[in-house]
């Protein structure tokens, strides 16, 4: 049975029972690599979880290997995104013993939860205005039916992801309860200025319309307040239909758009169409890091890169026959 968390962190931490014994930390396992980065730094010094998805692969469209299988029948306490993400896994977590414990993200109390986005251009966007901590817990008040699950590209939402993995852990293995949140502080202060230092880089790149490859950064943009026009397709599996290819290029034209964003994991040939006669810019934008080593500093590499290739793009200046970037630098404080 795969253990949820309730309407507060405090009543689901009552109901994890201790594992393992006195002397070995429970054997942790995370399905997704940003996910696995931050497990990674609330167990530093204790110990390394697996981490279940590695590479190039869509969490879309993803099997589990006999591999796969084996260790995710072998961990004592697994971390998944949940089924709106990663729906492969639901049926193997559902016959999962007993005695494991399976922590579902989506399920975390106080997460800002978007709505799934309609259709493949986008007329409105709700953006969020007062980045600070207050404002976030305000709208982590209500979950969508249809939610996006993308939530990892909001270092906010990293922030209380972090602190939830410690305080299960500590729930489960207390006697190593209190490097756990030790960790947890840290982690959460390499957050924040993780936070202001991207918000200072995306800051150049507002109010400037692009067209992405499929829907997967509202949580970024709404954070930073950049201005998607669309997506390309909404199934990033299938390719873009001539209707729908017809619309961005709508799109693209109403909205003066010059920055079209493929992604690693997905042909390029869906967008050759759009960017073949050389009148739109294309950039590459990865929400998961398949190529960044997976540990602890993976999700600060991952975000720092998503906003360095958002910018990148949309803050060209045509200069002769190369392109420059005019993007802001930061340096971040140190922890």
């Amino acid at each position: 049975m795969i253990l949820r968390f309730s309407l507060t962190l405090w009543v689901f931490i009552l109901t994890l029972p201790a594992l393992g014994s006195a002397s070995e930390p429970p054997k942790v396992l995370v399905s997704v690599a940003p996910i696995h980065s931050l497990v990674t730094g609330v167990m530093k010094n204790i110990s390394t979880p697996a981490l279940l998805m590695k590479g190039g692969f869509s969490p879309h469209s993803a099997h589990l290997k006999p591999s796969q299988m084996r260790s995710l029948s072998q961990a004592e306490v697994v971390f998944w995104l949940g089924e709106e993400a990663e729906s492969f896994l639901k049926h193997p977590l559902e016959s999962a013993s007993n005695n494991q414990q399976i922590i579902k993200i989506l399920d975390l109390p106080k997460l800002l939860l978007l709505p799934l986005r309609q259709g493949g251009v986008w007329e409105k966007h709700d953006r969020i205005t007062d980045n600070t901590a207050d404002s976030h817990h305000e709208r982590a008040t209500q979950r969508p039916e249809n939610i996006d699950s993308h939530v990892w590209l909001d270092p906010l939402n990293a922030k209380i992801i972090a602190q939830a993995i410690a305080d299960a852990l500590s729930a489960i293995d207390n006697e190593r309860a209190a490097q756990y949140q030790e960790n947890a502080k840290r982690l959460i202060f390499r957050l924040e200025n993780l936070h202001l230092e991207v918000g200072n880089v995306a800051a150049a790149a507002v109010n400037k319309p692009y067209i992405v490859f499929h829907d997967a950064y509202q949580y970024f943009e709404n954070r930073y307040n950049l201005k998607p026009a669309g997506s390309v397709t909404i199934d990033p599996d299938r390719k873009p239909g001539a209707r729908r290819l017809r619309e961005i290029q709508q799109k693209l034209q109403d909205t003066n758009a010059h920055c079209i964003f493929s992604e690693p994991q997905f042909p390029s040939s869906h967008l050759k169409i759009l960017t073949g006669d050389g009148q739109y810019y294309s950039g590459n934008l990865d929400p998961i890091g398949i190529d960044i080593p997976p540990g602890q500093n993976m999700y600060f590499i991952l975000i720092r890169r998503l906003v360095s290739d958002f910018v990148s793009c949309l803050c060209q200046i045509y200069a002769g026959e190369e392109f420059t970037e005019d993007a802001p630098t930061v340096t971040p404080k140190q922890p």
